[in-house]
Parts: C-alpha cells; sequence; structure tokens
C-alpha cells in the first residue's frame, strides 16, 4: 500500500464525519455523552441562578398578547445555532416571564417553593428516565414508591391492608377514589361488576355527597365516570365554611326519601379557598351508618400528617376508605408529586388490566410488583424519588415544621388585615389561607367593591409586585392569600397589604377609575378597561 492511499485512507471525508455524528451524537445521552452532559446542565444551571438571582418580583407582568408576540418568529423547523442560542431563547419567552412561586410576594395559589433535594432527585430520575409502571422497568424505583406509600398510609393511619399509587395530582386521585367508591358499591348492593359489564341498569341513581367548598375535581370526575354531575350532591358549610354534617344527614335521608342511591361521601381537609376540614369524625358516623364509601380530599390538608402542633385536625382521617394526598402542595416538592391511597388494597383491582407484553398474570402469581396493577396511568414518572431523597436529607418533623410556620403565618396575617379598617375579613383560618377583600367605605355599593377587587388582582399582577388570587363567595368578588412558603415573613405580608390599599385607593381617586400612567408605566387602556370590566 503506498503512503498516498494510506493517507487517503486514514483522513475521514466531511460526510465520513458527519455519518459518524449522527450514529454517535453528544446530544443522546449515553456513557459516550457524559462531558457533554455535565457541560449542558452547567450552562442551565448558571441560567437557573441568573433567573433566581434577577427576580426581584414574582412575575414580569407582560399581558399574553404581549408575550405571544415574541413566539410569531419562532421557526420549530430550525433548530437554534447551538444550545447557548436556545437558552437564550428559553430566558427570553419562558425564564424572565415565569411566575416564581419562591417569592414572599407570590401568595396566589397552592404552589409552593421547593426543596433543594427533591430538584437534585428531578435531575436524577429524568437522566435515568426510568418508568415505574412495571418492575423490568424500574426494579428499585418500584419499591422506593412502594415504601412511600406504606409510609404515608401508616401517616394516616389506614391500617395493615392498605396500599395506593402516586398519581398526577389530586385530580386523578379524586378520579380514582370515584371509580372504586362506584364499583365497589354496584358489587356490593347489586353484585354487579362493572369492570367487566357496564354500568348497572339503576346507575342513574347514584349519588355522591361534597361540600359547596369541594373542589370542582369531584364533579369532574362524577363525568368522566358516566354518573354525571347531577349525581354530586352539594352540601350547604357553616360559618366556618366546613361541611355541616347536620345538612349531610338530611341530604342522605332525602335522597333515601326521593329514591336514589347514595354512595359516596367526600369530605374536604383543606379546601381550597378557606383551607377549611370537614367535621371527619361526624362524617366518619354518617358513613358507617348509610354503609357509603368516604374519601377524604387532604391534598392541601396532607401537610398536617407530618406537623408536630396540628396534627390533631386530621383526626377521623384514620377511618377514611381513601384518601387524596398532594406532596406538591404541602411538601415542599416539584409538581407533580401526589398519591392516592386506599384502606383496602384489594379495592385496587377494579383498575387491574393483565397486558402479556407488559404485566401478565403469571408475574403477579410469582409476586413481582407491578405498580401499574393499581395505576389508570400505564406509564408513570418516578415522582416518588423526590419525596424520598427529601425525607431522607431533611427528615419528616422539618417538612412538618415548615408547614408549621405557614399556619403560623396565616394566623398572623389574619390579625394584620383585622387591623387595617379598609380590610374586611370572611373567616379566621384553619390552615393557610385567608379570603377578603378591600372595602373602605360602607358607602360604596357591592358593584363597586367588586369592581375595585377585581382590579386591585389585575393590577398587581400586571406590575409584577405581587400575585394574589382571587374567588367569589356568595356571588361577591373577593381576594385570597395561600401562603405555603416558610421562608414568607409577616414583614412581606404587611408589603403586600401596602400594595394592596395603594392600588385600590388609587382605583377609587381616578375619576375615571383607571391608573395614571404615571403610577403604572406599562398600563395601556386594553388592560385597564379589562381590568375595570372583570
Amino acid at each position: 500500500m503506498s503512503s498516498d492511499t494510506f493517507i487517503l485512507k486514514a483522513v475521514k471525508t466531511p460526510l465520513e464525519k458527519n455519518r459518524e455524528s449522527s450514529q454517535n451524537p453528544d446530544f443522546i445521552f449515553t456513557d459516550k455523552s457524559l462531558h457533554h452532559y455535565e457541560e449542558s446542565l452547567l450552562k442551565g444551571i448558571e441560567l437557573i441562578q441568573k433567573s433566581m438571582s434577577a427576580a426581584s418580583k414574582p412575575f414580569s407582568g407582560i399581558l399574553p398578547h404581549e408575550l405571544a408576540a415574541q413566539f410569531h418568529a419562532i421557526d420549530l423547523n430550525r433548530s437554534c445555532n447551538d444550545l447557548n442560542d436556545a437558552l437564550a431563547e428559553i430566558e427570553e419567552l419562558y425564564l424572565n416571564h415565569a411566575i416564581y412561586f419562591h417569592h414572599p410576594h407570590y401568595v396566589a395559589h397552592l404552589n409552593c417553593p421547593v426543596a433543594v433535594p427533591a430538584i437534585l432527585a428531578e435531575l436524577l430520575l429524568t437522566s435515568i428516565n426510568s418508568s415505574v409502571d412495571t418492575w423490568d422497568q424500574s426494579a428499585g424505583g418500584t419499591l422506593i414508591e412502594q415504601k412511600l406509600i406504606d409510609w404515608t398510609a401508616e401517616r394516616i393511619g389506614l391500617g395493615a391492608e392498605a396500599d395506593g399509587i402516586f398519581t398526577s395530582g389530586g385530580t386523578q386521585s379524586n378520579l380514582m377514589a370515584m371509580l372504586l367508591a362506584r364499583d365497589s358499591f354496584c358489587a356490593k348492593k347489586w353484585q354487579h361488576n362493572n369492570k367487566a359489564q357496564g354500568l348497572p341498569t339503576d346507575f342513574r341513581k347514584l349519588r355522591i355527597f361534597s361540600s359547596q367548598m369541594s373542589h370542582f375535581s369531584v364533579q369532574k370526575a362524577a363525568a368522566i365516570l358516566g354518573l354525571g354531575y347531577d349525581s354530586v350532591i352539594s352540601v350547604p358549610c357553616d360559618r366556618y365554611f366546613k361541611m355541616d354534617a347536620r345538612a349531610l344527614e338530611q341530604a342522605i335521608e332525602q335522597c333515601l326519601a326521593d329514591g336514589l342511591i347514595p354512595m359516596a361521601v367526600v369530605a374536604t381537609a383543606g379546601t381550597t379557598d378557606f383551607g377549611s376540614i370537614d367535621p371527619l369524625p361526624e362524617i366518619v358516623e354518617l358513613c358507617r351508618t348509610h354503609q357509603l364509601w368516604m374519601h377524604v380530599d387532604a391534598a392541601y390538608g396532607c401537610g398536617l400528617l407530618v406537623s408536630s402542633k396540628f396534627r390533631h385536625l386530621l383526626a377521623g382521617i384514620e377511618s377514611a376508605d381513601s384518601v387524596t394526598v398532594d406532596y406538591h402542595k404541602s411538601f415542599l416538592q416539584p409538581v407533580s408529586c401526589s398519591a392516592f391511597l386506599v384502606r383496602d388494597k384489594h379495592y385496587l383491582a377494579v383498575v387491574t388490566h393483565h397486558a402479556e407484553y407488559l404485566n401478565p398474570l403469571s408475574q403477579a402469581n410469582e409476586g413481582t410488583p407491578n405498580l401499574v396493577n393499581k395505576s389508570i396511568q400505564t406509564t408513570k414518572r418516578f415522582d416518588a424519588l423526590k419525596l424520598w431523597l427529601t425525607l431522607r436529607t431533611m427528615g419528616a418533623d422539618q417538612l412538618g415544621a415548615a408547614f408549621d410556620r405557614n399556619i403560623h403565618l396565616a394566623k398572623q396575617t389574619y390579625l394584620l388585615l383585622l387591623s387595617e379598617q379598609s380590610i374586611e375579613v370572611i373567616h379566621q383560618p384553619q390552615l393557610s389561607t385567608l379570603v377578603f377583600r378591600y372595602r373602605p367605605s360602607r358607602r360604596h355599593s357591592e358593584h363597586d367593591i367588586d369592581r375595585v377587587n377585581a382590579y386591585i388582582r389585575k393590577a398587581l399582577f400586571r406590575s409584577g409586585e405581587a400575585v394574589v388570587a382571587s374567588t367569589k363567595v356568595q356571588g361577591k368578588q373577593y381576594l385570597k392569600f395561600t401562603l405555603l412558603n416558610p421562608l414568607t415573613t409577616i414583614q412581606d405580608m404587611q408589603a403586600v397589604l401596602k400594595l394592596i390599599t395603594h392600588h385600590g385607593q388609587n382605583y377609587f381617586n381616578s375619576p375615571d377609575k383607571t391608573v395614571t400612567q404615571a403610577a403604572h408605566p406599562a398600563a395601556n387602556q386594553a388592560f385597564i378597561k379589562e381590568a375595570c370590566d372583570a
């Protein structure tokens, strides 16, 4: 072989290089791309550090149409030049305008700041990409999730036969609860197998009871399950916004008198608006008397399970047939991280289906722990790892102490609101939410009060200075604080309250009920009209 021939053989052509690159691309995560993996993650971490450090406000204040305009030039058929350009684009389109839940002036919805160990776990589970539906896709991941389910069931007090599954959130958990309630009830009352035969003849008579303040997912579940919205009986609440146990008893008796069939009661341990906890012991007795399935939606109130001061507020939850918990609300976990638990694991057979390619019956007979056997999902993220690493590094007591601080702050903020003459508070917090409204004078009409409170929320959001929520109570417009950040202080709440009263005063002081350009440089006529017409 001549030297010229050797040189031709040794030097790769551009075509050969491209072909080799496509066969072993750095962007696919393997043991061959670990250096690229590390470099990419470090750039991502730098970007997050930059964004978090620059987040002087919880929100930029941008309006939907303003941000949407920045997407018009994006052509997803063409890639950016490199990772740096792509990250710069993400910074502009997302991070600069994200809602930052860690900011102490974010006091709107049931969103919590997240624990650092949980973020690390998110990196681990995403990098390995386990799917915990079957043992042969996750191995140890299966046992970690099961251990956490057992731990949670023990914290609740459900007993030795309890079991459960991690879910995407409270809506999925409540759907599973109503599914199991429906099918177990039909099996007991009519010896009817819904899973094989479909719904029985009298299924339209089935009724579910939940309070006026329960989560909308109860109605949603009823609709999905073929029972319809009309199957959910809304039970009045007492003056503390808890389900009225006497009203529940009357509603059950009325259904029986009307020839309808009570099936289940959904008690709420931490309503979305008021954080109120229904009278669980009384509801337990009514469910036992009438042989009804009792589900407790503790998506919000589950933080009490690790509380050293307020655990007693959940007394009675141990008697529930099923329970919803959202770790991503009260355990400092990133979304999603939730679970559904049931007192008797045999009820979970309702969602079991054996597929030969995935979870054959033979594996169940051998004792192989395939989590898909008790889940309405097939593909399942390993979300349990986030809670696992948090518990193993921080401990349950520290999580409980964080939730206790939120409750304490709510009590302090309640007194703060009471001390402000222009604020009307309508309840004393049981957990960490407060519902109130700006009402500077009795001379203002209810219509004006509704408009100013809708305006305040939108003005705050537009400015980005603070993010608060809104709700309606008996048709009237209110503002709402939801406190899930244990680092937020009463001084932060004083600052937010000052902003609220400032915008309220600005509204009434403006002849045309608008905010001046000087007060809000970013304000425009479309925004002002939207805010005032809300």
